[in-house]
């Protein structure tokens, strides 16, 4: 039988624990019977109250965890479904492929930050704080100002993971949106839209996005070359992204419809001057996406800082 599995990430006092007690006490556990694994420990509780149909196991150890583990706990406790509190300091990786059973489906991955220590993280254990964030369906910042708020939206954590719902939570309480839809990061009233070196990333991120938002409009931007035999049509030019550390480098391109591209290698530096429509390609699935029509490809300076960083 297949358990759906909700993984709930982070670092110590991020807020994981009170927000199992917000959905066990809204009902989460009303009827099924529900496993959770508490793989660590903090200040917060569980709140006894909301515990009826809900069985607590405390994992104090990582070498606790192996899948005949888990096997015979399921097996004792026939859950229905499974909660995981897990430790910020263990790799998510090892639980996808060394621990978790194979009925054991992940449903959904909540990664919750306290704001006020993500800077030290990224700088101390990158690795582990990018790997909670990249692969989260809900990514929640706890114990936000107006400066943090500011910092988070500089860093442009929609490079990082661009399908998550990502939520600010205020020192009041109350919450907003990552990402504010009704504005633009570029003057999109201007007949050419220049995108800066620094800022190519935050293009990509927000074309891909909302391709309809610039749907017709003029860009013009420095990349580097990509053919691809994938898309004959034309090429795929973009710029190499490093999130938090070399081995998390990834290209970030896009479609452009270009003719005459013989005196062009791959890598080479180009600037870009093209139409954007937003279409229907295999490669953006089932939804539409930016499509560069361009009507100038010329050769250019390398960019200052040649990879764009997180």
């Amino acid at each position: 039988m297949e358990i759906p599995v909700y993984l709930i990430a982070g670092f110590l006092e991020g807020g994981k624990t009170n927000f199992i007690n917000g959905i066990l006490e809204d009902g989460f556990a009303r009827e099924d019977n529900t496993l959770l694994l508490c793989c660590e420990e903090g200040i917060e509780e569980y709140d006894p109250r909301f515990l009826k149909n809900v069985t607590v196991i405390t994992i104090d150890d990582e070498s606790q965890l192996s899948r005949n583990k888990l096997t015979q706990l399921e097996q004792k406790y026939q859950p229905k479904q499974i909660l995981i509190e897990y430790n910020g300091m263990w790799e998510i990786q090892k639980l996808y492929f060394d621990y978790l059973p194979k009925n054991w489906l992940l449903y959904q991955i909540m990664t919750f930050v306290d704001s006020t220590t993500f800077n030290v993280y990224v700088k101390n254990m990158g690795s582990l704080m990018m790997e909670k964030l990249k692969d989260a369906d809900m990514i929640v910042f706890n114990r936000c100002t107006e400066a943090t708020r500011k910092a988070l939206r500089e860093r442009n954590l929609k490079m990082v993971n661009r399908r998550a719902d990502i939520y600010l939570e205020n020192m009041d309480g109350t919450s907003e949106e990552y990402a504010d839809e009704t504005v633009s990061a570029f003057d999109l009233s201007a007949p050419v839209i220049e995108i800066s070196d620094d800022d190519y990333g935050i293009f990509y991120v927000e074309a891909m996005d909302l391709p309809q938002r610039f749907d017709g409009k003029t860009i013009r931007f420095k990349a580097q070359m990509c053919k691809s035999k994938q898309f004959p049509e034309g090429c795929v030019p973009g710029r190499f992204a490093m999130v938090c550390c070399e081995n998390d480098i990834t290209f970030l391109g896009m479609a452009c419809k270009a003719k005459d591209l013989g005196s062009f290698n791959n890598r080479d530096w180009v600037t870009i001057t093209a139409t954007v429509k937003a279409e229907h390609l295999d490669a953006y699935g089932e939804t539409p996406g930016p499509v560069l029509y361009a009507s100038a490809i010329e050769p250019a300076q390398p960019a200052k800082e040649e990879v764009l960083q997180f």
